[in-house]
């Protein structure tokens, strides 16, 4: 049975993630800080679960010998990240940036640098492994207020496209999912530090934002498609965002000839 570790696995999109996977057949090892989050989301699925806190390298190198320990892993899917604010560049405030840089790059690097080792150890004849970065449409698209969330992201996509490079000739591929509008209970809220009336107007009648389902299937697709085949970059977006900026209220209809 492959091995998944998933980031970020507490809520949202991580949370999502392993419950495909498991449904899927996988064993997954669910990552995040929160313990009681992860201990329900293991009773639900089976999944294993370890507590840490990706930008502290001690918990990295943890969770690496714990992997090594039991098993190794045969995929990593970076989802762990967040927002803070939505403020101009002249006005955000610069440690919501270092806190974005902190879980949204230099977290994936540490995890990515220390799993890799494991995942090359996982690949068999005629197999891969897979490192699979959760990035966002703001790392290929920038609009206002998105400064510091649109820079991390920027830098996420780069890293992927040097890990790919780098790592050229090797069975590993290296995916990315750049999801659009995903309407899950915590990302707004975080962004907007808890003011739930703003986190909902994000999503004021948009008719069918993704969900955080929908993100993982496409995940699970990504990793399950054969060795051989490597879906470099998928952009996923609900039909009503046309960009990242251009978003449709409303019904959406067919137009009268």
């Amino acid at each position: 049975m492959k091995r998944a570790v998933v980031t970020g696995a507490s809520s949202g999109i991580g949370a999502a993630t392993v419950r495909r996977l498991r449904r899927d057949g996988w064993s997954v090892v669910g990552v995040a800080r929160r313990a009681d989050r992860l201990e329900e989301l293991a009773v639900e699925t089976g999944c294993e679960v370890f507590v840490a806190d990706l930008t502290r390298a001690a918990d990295v190198d943890a969770l690496r010998d714990f992997l090594a320990a039991t098993g190794g892993v045969n995929a990593l899917v970076n989802n762990a990240g967040g927002a803070m604010g939505l403020d101009s560049v002249e006005k955000s405030d610069a440690d919501d940036w270092r806190w974005m840089f902190e879980i949204n790059v230099l977290a994936v690097k540490r995890v990515t640098a220390a799993l890799l080792p494991l995942l090359r150890a996982s690949v068999e004849p005629g197999g891969s492994a897979d490192v699979l970065m959760v990035s966002s449409t703001a790392g290929h698209f920038s609009y206002e207020g998105g400064g510091g969330y649109n820079a991390s992201k920027f830098a996420v996509h780069s890293m992927v496209d040097v890990l790919r490079l780098e790592l050229s000739g090797e069975p590993i591929r290296v995916l990315e999912v750049a999801p659009g509008m995903v309407k899950t209970e915590e990302f707004s809220l975080n962004r907007f530090r808890g003011d739930q009336e703003r986190a909902d107007s994000v999503y004021d009648n948009v008719p069918d934002p993704l969900s955080a389902d929908d993100v993982a299937a496409t995940i699970a697709m990504m990793l399950g498609m054969p060795a051989h085949v490597s879906l470099d970059l998928v952009i996923v977006k609900p039909v009503a965002q046309s960009a990242v900026h251009k978003i449709a209220r409303g019904e959406l209809k067919v137009k009268e000839s």
